[in-house]
């Protein structure tokens, strides 16, 4: 179905591989429009409940975006290359079913925004982070300015960003940028694990969660307002009905997403 992407669907954790291993999985236009071809999926298909986001091989997430297709685009073409990654990587930012970046290897470029675009992350002891761009007369362009602030803090995200450098997945884990630092044949079981713990909660309260968390970094929104309006939501379903009716009965709920 995808030239670029291998999936697979167990137990409601939908897996996306990024599949160029002797491209290190760089990022190219046939990538973008696999991901979002698989984003759509995401969106559409009720038996998905979480994503798990990896690339192919024991040596990259994703390296980058693939600088040969960068050319000679002119100022507005670089704008518009811009705007469609973010766009894409906002639809997985946004998704209100938990995505979960696997960063096995390098994770530079776009493919460190990749990962950051995601709701967190799991690296396994080889990962490498970093925001290149710099090497080549660029800054990112895909979130990486705005996320990497928002997740290691201003002075650490100035340093990364100006001075190319890499980091490690200790180093990661110290900075915020990663929630789980594992071995690499550990690094798909740990966030299956967290996922099927995930998967076991109400779908539309995880959601929501998503939603409200997002807002504390959209300018366009009072997130406390978003957080009231997401509450009094959650008040309305049937899944919140059972939460509470189980939690009195001493019981497991069983949650519907309805």
């Amino acid at each position: 179905m995808y030239t670029t992407l291998l999936t697979s669907l167990e137990k409601g954790i939908f897996t996306i591989t990024i599949n160029r291993p002797d491209k290190l999985n760089a990022l190219n236009k046939q990538v973008f429009a696999d991901l979002n071809a698989a984003l759509d999926e995401v969106y559409r298909n009720a038996a998905i409940k979480s994503v798990i986001i990896t690339g192919a091989g024991p040596k990259s997430f994703v390296a980058g975006a693939d600088i040969a297709e960068f050319g000679d685009l002119d100022k507005e073409q670089a704008m518009d290359l811009a705007r469609n990654g973010q766009d894409t990587f906002f639809r997985i930012e946004r998704s209100p079913k938990p995505i979960v970046a696997c960063v096995n290897g390098f994770a530079l470029g776009g493919g460190c925004e990749l990962a950051m675009s995601c709701h967190f992350r799991i690296a396994s002891d080889n990962a490498r982070f970093g925001q290149p761009e710099v090497n080549l007369g660029l800054i990112p362009g895909y979130g990486g300015t705005q996320r990497l602030v928002q997740l290691v803090g201003k002075g650490r995200a100035m340093e990364l960003l100006m001075s190319a450098a890499m980091i490690d997945a200790a180093t990661a884990l110290q900075y915020g940028l990663v929630n789980h630092v594992v071995t690499a044949e550990e690094l798909l079981p740990k966030a299956i694990g967290i996922l099927d713990t995930i998967n076991g909660k109400a779908p539309i309260a995880v959601g929501k969660c998503i939603e409200a968390a997002n807002a504390v970094f959209d300018e366009t929104k009072n997130g406390y307002e978003t957080e009231v309006h997401a509450f009094g939501a959650c008040f309305g379903t049937a899944d919140r009905k059972e939460g509470t009716t189980a939690f009195l009965e001493k019981r497991k709920a069983v949650f519907r997403g309805e």
